[in-house]
């Protein structure tokens, strides 16, 4: 079987234009001799379509489309979807988020998706129901019949040990293995996001290392308001090869012979900063075209930050169809208007000046009266970033241009930025990238190793484009004499991480000081104290400390194997009664969540750290959990490697009376769990461990 791998860039809400657009992928699918053209999840509404999909209206419409799709298919030749489709009981939600096979004068539903996410950027439980059985579809193409396990995006994102965690719910893969698919098809909306697209190959690989077959992973391309969808599709099998590789930020449409026996290994990606370039690049031109922008607009500054926009949006648009405006103050300095004049020549973008000295002194004498002097401080300094906005909202309105800005998110997350000033504007193209992830970027678009991506996406190839002096110049908004970011800000190689810790891996000021953060700088942004504790044994004492630290930090989270956490749930509302005379206990904290490891999970913390969870169950203690910290080699053994040892004197005067309790011990209790214990020794084995910390300390009485 021949499987086109059909990587469209959907219009959100156009069915009918999104079902031509896959009707001209089956069309060129069919000229390369294609059995089975594949498209994205939701691939007929776009991803996401939101609210949408409550409207009956566009429902019909999905139907209309479907209906003309299989009557212009061309013979032959099937096409498997992302659709909607509606449940009949009456409940809500009254949706399922499904796949249909189109083949020539019919289609049918034939998979619906498992697990449904709802973090993040995702909204699913709001219009679908989950789906309750695997999914197996049974096709005939090229003389022999072939059995394809159908998911879903989510679906295939269920490896914890490569994720950390997973959604609650059904194991799709898992679920199809007693199945014995010939090739397991995974249609996807995923969007970008750093590091994504190998993590991908690696969930690919692990499902098809589970099922023994090759994964089809299709996934949408374009630009979504604020979502970029990177394409990237791909085939992967089993050991990791990858025979069959799409383009990323971009639609594109390959064949595959499923019957072929060669899997070469996995192609390498695109640099990081590539990949990050296409995107950001992707998502403006998808941005302006989808919302009907034939031009752009930017403030210009001689910044680091401005410069970026103004390469990204020179290459999503033209050169030729984007606008920038200097707007300088008495206070920018020469050398800023110089860069950013050389910018726009190296562009080749159309510019223009608006000196704002004499709005900021019309400011001044109308605000005097009403303050007893000149605006002074942060107003006067806010009012230098209004004034701009307001230019450049009045050009871009007046000229129908899409207003770009320009700050980044390390600014926006501190505030350092300026309502209806320098955040006027359309669409924020550097608005989730940190300050040192901007200055990186424009560091390799400045390099050689970014002459073949700037000549594909129509960019000057030669020499530097942003410029050593923008690159190396000191931050500045250049809104008072001799200013620096530095002077309310802390140095961004510093704030950033404390950034990402926050805001990212929500971590809590308490812990960063933990981990050796200045409390200064790691209080200036309040959170309510929160711990995550690593629960290695369970035993009533153990209860009664976490029950202590569950008052005194009410947003305590546990970790804890899958039988530890049932001890914990057990005892956590057991506890001896008052004696007489006694005061009655305070109330028990409720019960914290608890993350449950049922298998082998590596974590990353903060600072580089990477904590290893690896359940080590005993005969004595069923929950036991093992922690290892890569880079140190520390093995945290809780009780794995302890043991109580009994006084000699009693162990030698009673050795022949306790014999035969001591052997129907070993030989009843211990014995039945060697295979176990050895499959945890044999784990081991395999760690680059340095040292071993177990919860008993090696001494007089402990081993």
């Amino acid at each position: 079987m021949r499987i086109a791998l059909a990587q469209i860039n959907p219009l959100v809400g156009d069915l009918l234009g999104n079902g031509e657009q896959l009707l001209q992928a089956c069309r060129l699918a069919a000229e390369q001799g294609a059995d089975l053209v594949v498209a994205p999840e939701l691939a007929l509404w776009g991803y996401p379509p939101r609210d949408l999909l409550l409207r009956p209206a566009l429902r019909q419409r999905q139907a209309q489309a479907l209906d003309q799709l299989a009557a212009q298919l061309p013979a032959e030749l099937a096409l498997l979807l992302g659709v909607s489709e509606s449940a009949s009981d009456g409940q809500q939600p009254d949706l399922f988020n499904a796949a249909a096979l189109v083949e020539a004068g019919g289609w049918r539903v034939v998979a619906r998706k498992r697990l449904l996410p709802s973090y993040d950027v995702f909204d699913e439980r709001r219009y679908f129901r989950p789906a309750d059985q695997p999914c197996l579809l049974e096709l005939e193409r090229g003389g022999r019949p072939w059995r394809l396990g159908l998911t879903l995006c989510e679906d295939l994102w269920v490896e914890e040990r490569l994720l950390g965690q997973r959604l609650l719910g059904a194991d799709p893969i898992g679920e199809l293995q007693a199945l014995r698919p010939d090739l397991l098809i995974n249609l996807s909306a995923s969007p970008f996001a750093q590091g994504k697209a190998e993590l991908r190959r690696q969930l690919a690989a692990a499902a098809a290392d589970r099922l023994g077959c090759p994964v089809v992973y299709v996934n949408q391309a374009g630009g979504n308001d604020e979502l970029i969808f990177d394409g990237g599709s791909f085939v992967g099998t089993p050991g990791g090869g990858v025979p069959c590789q799409l383009a990323f930020a971009a639609a594109d449409l390959a064949c595959w012979d499923a019957a072929g026996s060669t899997a070469p290994a996995a192609p390498p990606l695109p640099d990081a900063e590539e990949l990050l370039l296409r995107n950001l690049v992707l998502g403006v031109r998808d941005y302006a075209r989808k919302c009907g922008f034939q031009t752009a607009l930017l403030g210009l500054s001689g910044g680091i930050d401005s410069a970026l926009v103004a390469v990204i949006a020179a290459a999503a648009l033209g050169p030729q169809r984007l606008q920038a405006v200097l707007m300088p103050s008495p206070w920018s300095s020469t050398g800023s208007v110089d860069d950013a004049l050389a910018l726009a020549d190296r562009l080749g973008i159309a510019n223009q000046t608006v000196p704002i000295a004499p709005l900021m002194a019309s400011f001044d004498q109308a605000l005097s009266p009403a303050l007893g002097s000149a605006p002074m401080g942060l107003t006067a300094e806010n009012l230098q970033s209004r004034i701009r906005g307001t230019l450049l909202m009045a050009l871009a309105n007046q000229q129908g241009q899409l207003l770009l800005t320009t700050g980044n998110k390390s600014e926006l997350a501190v505030g350092y930025c300026t309502l209806y000033g320098d955040m006027n504007g359309g669409l924020a193209v550097i608005g989730d990238l940190y300050k040192t992830s901007v200055f990186r970027l424009c560091a390799w678009i400045d390099s050689a190793a970014a002459a073949r991506c700037r000549r594909e996406l129509g960019l000057p190839a030669e020499g530097e484009l942003v410029g050593t002096a923008i690159r190396e110049k000191p931050p500045s908004a250049e809104l008072r004499p001799d200013q620096r970011d530095s002077d309310s800000l802390p140095d961004y190689a510093v704030l950033d991480p404390l950034l990402k810790a926050l805001i990212e891996r929500q971590r809590s000021p308490e812990e960063l000081i933990a981990q050796g953060c200045d409390p200064a700088l790691a209080e200036r942004v309040p959170a309510d104290a929160a711990l995550k504790v690593v629960v290695g044994v369970v035993n009533p004492n153990r209860v009664e400390l976490l029950r202590a630290m569950a008052q005194r930090w009410p947003q305590l989270a546990l970790v804890a194997s899958n039988a530890g956490a049932k001890l914990v749930r057990e005892l956590w509302d057991q506890r001896r009664p008052a004696a007489p005379g006694e005061p009655e206990p305070e109330p028990l904290p409720p019960l914290p969540t608890i993350d449950v490891v049922k298998q082998e999970v590596c974590r990353r913390l903060a600072g580089g750290f990477s904590l290893c969870l690896i359940p080590a169950p005993t005969p004595r203690w069923p929950g036991a959990l093992m922690a290892f910290e890569e880079s140190t080699g520390l093995l945290m053994s809780s009780k794995f490697f302890s043991a109580h040892i009994c006084e000699a004197t009693f162990a030698e005067a009673n050795r022949s009376t306790t014999e035969e309790d001591r052997r129907w011990f070993y030989e009843c209790l211990m014995a039945p769990m060697a295979g176990q214990v050895e499959s945890v020794l044999d784990r081991l084995d395999e760690l680059p461990i340095r040292v071993i910390a177990p919860f008993h300390e090696i001494g007089r009485a402990h081993v």
